[in-house]
């Protein structure tokens, strides 16, 4: 008797809902010392992206907090229309995933970024790349017809790099490293990221290339962001899973540049940001 009113008071205990997780004091305080003044419409976002989609309503909402956390430490709107950063539902589970504009808009913030860019390349833009300098012949513009994606940049201290990759590679690329794209083009399913919007994974390839192989990496002189931003990001490009009801990221058809003065987010450049790679931004937190 005893072991079925346990079990009767166990069904009788509601699943916590993504509101009392935003309502929890320890969240609510966690929020305020990363975003500040920014904490409630930040957590307002959080609502109206999962009540607008379904399936991150039905995911675990500690899933969906922690990832809004990754966002919310990374100073980045998660308003998908924005294509700074997303939480994609992966079945019951959510996970943090950075757009393009995300990568561009923490490596301005480090302030040693002249510039950065990304763009798509139409057919007769690029005539030859020398492949030991990586260096591009440009051509001029014949059609629309996307042929490749390159991402720029150029330091304060005048180094600049460019990477380049075409459809080809890009497509070869894709179905390398995303068993979801690959099962969408066996079955002909659009469950993938690369398939509902390949050309803004295809910027995001590029710019993550970039960065990663050429860009500022010593910790002190970009700050945490960026490498938090490279060790959290759970793109489609590193797992087996496909996401599911996912707003398509905004696709780039000019090259999407930001020079140094500017913060498109919050029109002053934040402070960098002190979380570890890797580092779960719920842990140490009671609930």
């Amino acid at each position: 008797m005893g072991q079925a009113v346990a079990m009767r008071n166990q069904t009788q205990t509601p699943a916590r809902t993504i509101e009392d997780w935003v309502e929890s004091e320890n969240i609510k305080q966690k929020f305020q010392e990363v975003l500040d003044k920014g904490a409630g419409a930040f957590v307002t976002s959080i609502l109206s992206l999962v009540k607008s989609t379904p399936q991150l309503a039905a995911a675990d909402p500690k899933t969906v907090i922690s990832a809004a956390m990754t966002a919310a430490t990374l100073k980045l709107p998660i308003n998908p229309n924005l294509g700074f950063a997303y939480i994609i539902p992966y079945g019951k589970e959510a996970q943090f995933q950075m757009g393009y504009k995300g990568y561009i808009q923490l490596a301005m913030r480090t302030g040693q970024y002249k510039t950065i860019n990304a763009s798509v390349v139409c057919e007769g833009q690029i005539e030859d790349v020398d492949f030991v300098t990586g260096e591009i012949i440009r051509g001029k513009k014949k059609s629309d017809k996307v042929v490749g994606y390159v991402a720029y940049f150029e330091l304060i201290n005048g180094f600049s790099k460019m990477v380049y990759m075409s459809h080809e590679d890009m497509m070869h690329h894709a179905l390398t490293y995303s068993q979801a794209y690959k099962y969408d083009k066996k079955n002909g399913k659009k469950s993938s990221v690369w398939s509902t919007n390949f050309e803004a994974m295809g910027l995001k390839t590029v710019l993550k290339q970039l960065i990663s192989k050429y860009g500022i990496m010593s910790i002190d002189m970009q700050g945490a962001g960026l490498e938090t931003a490279l060790s959290a990001d759970s793109t489609d490009d590193m797992y087996d899973r496909s996401p599911q009801n996912v707003t398509p990221l905004e696709a780039a058809a000019d090259a999407q540049t930001i020079e140094a003065a500017a913060d498109v987010v919050h029109g002053s450049v934040p402070e960098e940001l002190s979380a570890p790679p890797n580092a779960d931004p719920l842990e140490g937190l009671a609930f």
